[in-house]
């Protein structure tokens, strides 16, 4: 007989679960559960492991050899970076495959300062990196490091190069003993994002590497002889030897695994938005939506300098018995201070703990951990109402059991063993992000048994202005070929260094509490943000972070779907003004006629400005759509002679090409000539008139990587007040400030005046390539009104940005509700987050909204015929206003203050 027993075990920092399934009686009361078992997490985790599934024996009389696998979920490596531990972190160093593109980008921009200034330690920029297309942006010429990650642009689809390959050879050839990680195996297409996770797995791998060894040898002097697993992000599994390469892999798997255990137990976890965060590092893994607090029973508790009683996100971990004040330890815990409110509990020696400190502060600590709570729940909340909240994991003994914004507190059966249970039931996976489907051969090869593999997902994207290009994402999953025997056994061990656990693998240490000295992001309230007024001094708008982070968001919903995403931009901005840069913006009617005004901004591809960061730019902005929106304030902020960016834009949105904008609107002669592309390596091309200019550099793409900066000859303060789309930054700003304020509440469909369809799910998107544009569409499924009955539809074809909005009833009739010129945006109904095409996919939860486009382009013939309808190739299309216009108001006038 077939072994039929699966064990899932949780190493936590403080517990270490265990759970014995058999799954063929999961529908029975007990859910198949044989037995389980929560102990202290030791020392080293090779001993807890072994004594919670021997006490699993010892319980439930199990036969060893009717277990099939083991599988090992772990909040390790996560709690490492959550606790920001330096003992455990390494410091990185980083080679970039580049050239000069990124310069103006340091790694761990984006980063929790203080967890920046453990890891990030160094950045070389060295020749190297590919374009779109997998040609070369130039020869590699690499030096050594020791401790590294290695980034090169494009290197997940460099199959022929290999660049990232050479480097880390070359830098093995001179230092043996050094960790190199190769960003192409750690995570997928998005420079910044596979950056950040190069950088995090590098941080963890000395570390991790000794942990899995240990979960191995746990198993091993059990006498198992069956496979072992560690769990991933996404909930599923790979051997524990693949994953000991990448433990970054394993990152949020403790927390996915209580998810999947919580819906073993109850229901099913809703998956992330489109860039998901690991404590505050931005990155592009898949898995559920977590969010992640340093809240649980080791959690330390202590005072600020300011006196403000503060819980975590230090813990004292599986020292809990020794340090904890119950157990006759020093250090006052979450534990101690639950245990001293529960006048029944028998845990640990009350007496210790009542002390005044404690005694004085136990409702302080009881509202502290409620608040953190609640804040979290309603970060994870998608609307205002109150919702049920299901408490799973060791951290419910301290949790209360009524929450604001829960209709109801549940702590399932079994719920302090979840995760071991989500660790039991997970699946094998395979995923490939190349031009080919492998998914299901990669899926075989991590040990799924083929003919229970399934495509669980499959999204493909061409390459907008690149023929015969797409990105194709594929991913399988399997159960796993329990008769397989072909696995490594070993762990990888590539600095030499002996898998022997010592007191140098879990040196204890005291970090800092306080970290004021730098700077941080605010944090957004509902008070803050009405409170907040723009800073405008004699009709001169000089911008704070928070004007920034407000316009960005707004950029990119102007952008309709297109016109790539602005944060980059956004991180550059933020890192020139604390470096000490002034954001200025004037209005376009406080120009003089014979001012002189620059515009320019960045043509080509949005998916290319995903892994080839930006570098040149420009003063009136080409375009207040996506990146090009804040390119004038990048290029007035860095030059000697401080120039302001221009309230406004040419186009109000994004469009394109380059002849859809308001100056070709009203003037029919070449007005913003020469036009000049550069593709930031030296190429450069100049063309005299709009049409050359749209025919000739569209072309030049394919030549210049598929993305370029572009420059336009200056325009009079004249023309510019006669052709400009007035207000579109304080346009930006106000979206942006809608968006921030409905995060707050919970009432994301307030971003906007006019919304032109209730929240949905996409659940179909068609995409093809003509004449260098993506033409495609999306098809989002209303999710309200009765479950049972037909769906309405709304249909949104698209040429690299969103061209109309056509809902489709019951009975297949079409009512067009917004069109180009009119602005249609996609929102993620999670967050209020705009939606560029390329993160459209299967079950995103959607908001659409439409905003009313500027009179100039919808007031003459000539302006729907270049913006409306007829320019995307729909000329059987009449526009239809989405309503009236009301011109944006004018952040300058409202705010400004006379000195």
């Amino acid at each position: 007989m077939a072994p039929n027993l699966r064990i899932g075990v949780d190493v936590g920092g403080t517990n270490t679960d265990g759970v014995v399934l058999d799954l063929s009686r999961s529908k029975e009361p007990d859910k198949g559960i044989v037995a389980w078992k929560k102990l202290n997490t030791t020392k080293n985790p090779s001993n807890g492991i072994n004594n919670v599934i021997r006490e699993m024996f010892d319980q439930s009389s199990i036969d060893p050899n009717d277990v099939a696998s083991v599988t090992i979920g772990t909040t390790h490596f996560i709690n490492a970076v959550v606790e920001m531990d330096a003992s455990r972190l390494g410091e990185v160093a980083v080679i970039r495959l580049c050239g000069q593109f990124s310069k103006d980008i340091p790694i761990g921009i984006d980063w929790p300062p203080r967890l920046r200034n453990i890891i990030c330690k160094y950045r070389g920029l060295v020749d190297g990196g590919l374009k779109i297309d997998g040609s070369l942006i130039a020869e590699l010429d690499s030096q050594g490091i020791k401790n590294i990650a290695i980034v090169g642009i494009f290197s997940p689809i460099d199959i022929v190069f290999k660049q990232e390959e050479t480097a880390a050879a070359i830098v093995r050839n001179f230092y043996p003993e050094a960790d190199v990680v190769c960003s192409k195996g750690v995570a997928n297409i998005g420079f910044l994002e596979r950056e950040n996770a190069a950088i995090l797995n590098a941080s963890i791998l000395s570390f991790a590497r000794h942990s899995i060894h240990f979960f191995q040898d746990a198993v091993t002097r059990l006498g198992l002889k069956c496979p072992v697993f560690v769990t991933l992000n996404d909930g599923t599994i790979l051997p524990a030897s693949a994953t000991a390469r990448l433990p970054i892999r394993t990152f949020s798997s403790g927390s996915t695994n209580s998810m999947r255990g919580a819906g073993f137990l109850i229901g099913f976890p809703r998956q992330a938005t489109a860039y998901s965060e690991i404590c505050g590092v931005r990155t592009n893994f898949s898995y559920p939506d977590v969010r992640s607090i340093g809240l649980g029973g080791g959690s330390t508790v202590g005072r600020t300098k300011t006196g403000t009683l503060m819980v975590g996100p230090e813990s004292v971990g599986y020292q809990i018995t020794q340090k904890a004040l119950f157990f006759g330890g020093s250090t006052p815990t979450a534990t101690d201070y639950t245990v001293l409110a529960d006048t029944s509990s028998s845990l640990g020696d009350r007496s210790k703990a009542e002390v005044p400190d404690l005694t004085t502060s136990l409702s302080e600590f009881k509202i502290g951990v409620k608040s953190m709570l609640e804040q979290i729940v309603d970060t994870m909340k998608t609307s205002p109402e109150d919702i049920p909240v299901v408490l799973v994991g060791g951290g419910t003994l301290i949790s209360p059991d009524v929450l604001a914004g829960g209709s109801k507190v549940v702590k399932p059966n079994w719920s302090g063993v979840a995760n071991a249970i989500g660790a039991a039931t997970a699946r094998v996976s395979g995923v490939v992000d190349s031009l080919s489907e492998r998914a299901i051969e990669r899926a075989v090869a991590n040990g799924a048994l083929r003919e229970t593999v399934t495509i669980a997902e499959m999204e493909g994207y061409p390459f907008q202005y690149i023929a015969n290009k797409s990105r194709i994402i594929v991913k399988a999953v399997g159960d796993f070929d329990y008769s397989r025997s072909d696995f490594e056994a070993e762990i990888p061990d590539t600095n030499g260094a002996s898998c022997t656990w010592s007191e140098s693998n879990a040196k204890e240490t005291e970090p800092a509490r306080d970290d004021s000295s730098v700077t941080q992001s605010i944090a957004f309230t509902k008070e803050y943000i009405d409170t907040y007024e723009p800073q405008v001094t004699n009709r001169v708008w000089v911008l704070s972070e928070t004007a920034l982070e407000f316009i960005t968001t707004g950029c990119y919903i102007l952008g309709t779907g297109g016109g790539g995403n602005p944060y980059q931009h956004f991180l550059r901005l933020r890192k020139s003004k604390r470096a000490g840069a002034i954001l200025r913006v004037i209005s376009p009617q406080d120009l003089k006629d014979d001012d002189l005004v620059a515009c320019g901004g960045a043509k080509g591809s949005p998916q290319v400005s995903i892994e080839k960061p930006y570098d040149s730019d420009c003063v009136i902005h080409l375009e207040i759509g996506g990146g090009n929106g804040l390119q004038g304030l990048i290029i007035g902020s860095s030059t000697a002679l401080d120039i302001p960016a221009i309230d406004g834009d040419w186009i109000g949105r994004a469009y394109p090409v380059s002849w859809q904008m308001t100056p070709v609107v009203y003037e029919r002669k070449a007005m913003m000539v020469p036009t000049c592309i550069s593709d930031g390596n030296g190429r450069i091309i100049v063309t005299p008139t709009e049409l050359d200019a749209e025919r000739a550099l569209r072309a030049a793409l394919s030549q210049m990587g598929y993305h370029v900066g572009c420059a336009k000859g200056p325009v009079s303060g004249e023309n510019t007040k006669k052709w400009v789309v007035e207000n579109t930054m304080s346009l930006a700003w106000r979206i942006g400030h809608a968006v921030a304020l409905s995060r707050c509440t919970k009432m994301d469909d307030t971003v906007a005046e006019s919304i032109v369809a209730e929240v949905g799910k996409i659940v179909g998107v068609e995409r093809v390539l003509r004449m260098g544009h993506a033409y495609y569409e999306v098809i989002i499924e209303s999710t309200s009104g009765d479950p049972s009955s037909a769906k309405e539809r709304m249909i949104i074809p698209i040429k690299n940005g969103n061209i109309y909005a056509e809902i489709e009833n019951a009975s297949g009739k079409g009512e067009i509700l917004a069109m180009v010129p009119d602005i249609v945006g996609v929102l993620d109904a999670q967050n209020g987050e705009a939606l560029g095409t390329q993160d459209y996919r299967y079950g995103l939860p959607v908001i659409v909204l439409g905003i009313t486009a500027s009179e100039k382009w919808t007031s003459t013939a000539r302006g729907l015929e270049i913006g409306g309808p007829k320019g995307f190739g729909f000329n059987n299309l009449k526009y239809k206003p989405l309503g009236r216009f009301s011109k944006p108001k004018s952040v300058i006038d409202e705010f400004n203050v006379t000195q």
